[in-house]
């Protein structure tokens, strides 16, 4: 069954998310229906990943910086994950 993908937000918009240090901070829903990066309302700069991969093995976090990187049209090797690596709240820097 292939995966399903909502249309991703303009690069530009999730780059103004980043903090003046290219951080970005993103809560991720693994095992979801559809694959979505979604904005924040409001002041809130907290992206919302979405991914159908399982928290297991690593697995969603590589599909969470996948979809990141897609999303900011930056190749994955251009992310490092900092914080989070087992938790729903994630840092991510954009190198």
């Amino acid at each position: 069954m292939a995966k399903r993908k909502l249309p991703l937000p303009d690069a530009s918009e999730v780059r103004k998310r980043m903090d003046a240090n290219g951080l970005i901070e993103i809560r991720v829903t693994p095992n979801a229906s559809v694959e979505a990066v979604t904005l924040p309302e409001g002041d809130n700069k907290v992206l919302s990943i979405r991914t159908t991969a399982t928290p297991e093995h690593g697995k969603a976090n590589e599909a969470v910086l996948s979809l990141l990187a897609r999303a900011l049209g930056l190749p994955v090797s251009s992310l490092a994950l900092v914080r989070g690596a087992t938790s729903k709240n994630k840092l991510v820097r954009i190198v």
